[in-house]
């Protein structure tokens, strides 16, 4: 019988890593007992200012898992990142859940809690300060976080919208000339 050789072969390299915040279980009760079926929060980001969410359903756990991983790659969304922190500080909210995002000085690291702990770490956020308020049910927590993280906008951002000419490239321009 031939033995395949496995050390040899370069180990399977994720773009993506994944965490599952939360696991719901649900039962439905029927004549012959109670159906059981399970729900997953899964968040998936590359720590490079990508990070996404789905939420799988399934009467298994590992496929209520794979469901909410597949759900969470095609939801990803960019991550506006100043240095290792968010460039301002905002305020989202979504159902009864209430989060603020604070950026935080070089060394302070991640201050979250639970979902949004989980969230900012795939994305690559190594110093906020972040706080929950309000409700504490992940998912809402989750989709709060995300709400926030949508909201954000780099310097420039601000600048073109507003139609103005960034500070520093405007000296910058002047002293070429």
């Amino acid at each position: 019988m031939a033995r395949r050789e496995r050390d040899n072969e370069p180990a399977e390299v994720r773009e993506f890593e994944e965490t599952v915040i939360s696991i719901n279980r649900s039962a439905k009760v029927v004549k012959g007992g109670k159906n059981m079926s399970f729900g997953a929060l899964v968040v998936v980001g590359n720590g490079k200012g990508r990070v996404g969410y789905g939420y799988g359903k399934a009467n298994e756990v590992s496929d209520a898992i794979r469901k909410g991983t597949e759900s969470a790659h095609r939801n990803l969304v960019n991550f506006p990142m100043n240095g290792a922190t968010i460039p301002h500080e905002i305020e989202a909210k979504f159902g009864g859940a209430r989060v603020l995002l604070r950026p935080a000085s070089a060394g302070t690291g991640l201050i979250a809690g639970g979902a949004m702990r989980a969230i900012l770490e795939l994305a690559g956020v190594k110093d906020v300060l972040a706080k929950s308020l309000g409700a504490a049910n992940s998912i809402n927590v989750a989709k709060a976080t995300f709400a926030a993280i949508a909201a954000l906008s780099t310097r420039e951002e601000a600048f073109a919208k507003r139609g103005l000419a960034v500070p520093e490239k405007a000296a910058a321009e002047t002293e070429n000339q």
